[in-house]
């Protein structure tokens, strides 16, 4: 939030005015002051915006919801939030023991464990099998094709993030086993398994997508399921990402995660990101991919620059989805007063991201000088290690 939109608004007595040194009027007509108070930097946009932007914020709260006896699901894609044409995400809330049906996709997903605990399994292309317990902060990877399960553990479940490698990704167009197989005539399948066809006289007439069953034990007790196959996947298709040691600043912590310390995720790049009050993101851009980010807690601002002298500002807050298309320099802030977590990826085997201050410290000052008429003080204190997270 702009110092300028604290100074105007006071103590929140009333809602706040588009406004500015002089410029802006009131607002006569019908209002939405508690929207309007989640983004104060579009109501009175900082003075160094400017332009025509497409959004970049989508809030999951705005998503519909998909309510099944077994939890829920609600999702972010290009419908949502049109700019958004690389990455598509779905949040997801299992109940103890409730089941995402076996399933598959055209898209590769990857996914962030945001609370409780889950059982997840797979068999890859080549019959080897897969079966892991996860908990907040592991990942997933799940290649495009390759078919898998989830399965709420503990005492509550699990909520998870999965991000998908395609905008247009639509979590109800997914191939289940339920809806497969309820469209094939029992004659075939008997004839597929060798079996009576009595034997599918109770499948499921419609896809069960979410829905509860008794609780799996210990993956120890499970090798018996795993048999037949041609061992365990290689690479694997979980990753302990908060047993990752992070780049450490005084501003915060950032742990990258991609096709270089987590194999299995070819089409996924991520950094989890954690910004301390009143500490930054540095100014920065990606060349090789868009990023889209999701806000798990605290609240931020990012202003993204699009050239041709057009920028735009934009608030978050947890469960909120921020998106920037390649190349578009930008940078979030950390506006509240506790610790800003929020996961940045990207469409690609490889995290990448070009700084500023490097850019310009690696640059002949005098050539910078030139440009900004700066001191060389300020490009001299630039620290020569990376800092991806700037403290107050």
């Amino acid at each position: 939030m702009s110092d300028e939109f604290v100074e105007r608004t006071g103590p929140q007595l009333a809602p706040p005015q588009p406004i500015r040194n002089g410029s802006g009027a009131t607002v006569l007509g019908p209002r939405n002051p508690p929207r309007e108070a989640e983004n104060p930097n579009l109501l009175v946009p900082p003075r160094t915006d400017h332009g025509s932007m497409p959004n970049l914020r989508w809030s999951f709260a705005d998503s519909r919801m998909r309510l099944e006896e077994g939890g829920w699901a609600r999702q972010t894609t290009v419908r949502e939030l049109p700019i958004a044409t690389e990455i598509a995400g779905v949040n997801m809330r299992l109940k103890k023991g409730a089941v995402r049906e076996l399933h598959f996709h055209k898209e590769g997903e990857w996914a962030y464990m945001l609370k409780g605990r889950a059982r997840i399994s797979a068999v890859d292309r080549g019959r080897k099998t897969f079966l892991d317990d996860v908990s907040e902060g592991d990942l997933w990877f799940f290649p495009s094709g390759v078919p898998h399960s989830i399965q709420g553990l503990g005492p509550d479940g699990c909520e998870f993030l999965l991000v998908f490698d395609n905008g247009t990704f639509d979590e109800n167009e997914t191939f289940l086993l339920t809806d497969w197989l309820a469209h094939i005539p029992k004659d075939v399948l008997a004839k597929n398994f060798g079996v009576p066809e009595s034997a599918f006289a109770n499948i499921p007439a419609h896809e069960l997508y979410i829905f509860l069953m008794q609780g799996p034990g210990p993956v120890g007790n499970l090798t018996l399921d795993l048999s037949g196959g041609e061992g365990p996947v290689s690479p694997w298709f979980s990753y302990r990402l908060h047993s990752q040691e992070p780049i450490r600043t005084k501003g915060g912590t950032v742990r990258i995660v991609d096709s270089s310390n987590f194999q299995a995720s070819k089409s996924i790049a991520a950094a989890l990101v954690e910004v301390e009050p009143g500490a930054m993101r540095e100014l920065h851009w990606h060349a090789n991919a868009a990023e889209w980010q999701y806000y798990i807690s605290g609240q931020a601002r990012m202003t993204v620059f699009a050239s041709s002298g057009n920028a735009a500002t934009f608030d978050y807050m947890a469960g909120d989805v921020g998106y920037v298309p390649r190349m578009m320099p930008h940078y979030v802030e950390n506006t509240g007063k506790t610790t800003l977590r929020f996961l940045e990826t990207f469409r690609s085997d490889h995290f990448e991201d070009l700084s500023l201050r490097r850019w310009l410290s690696l640059t002949p000052h005098d050539l910078v000088r030139g440009h900004l008429r700066i001191d060389e003080s300020v490009l001299a204190g630039i620290p020569p290690q990376k800092s991806p997270v700037i403290p107050l």
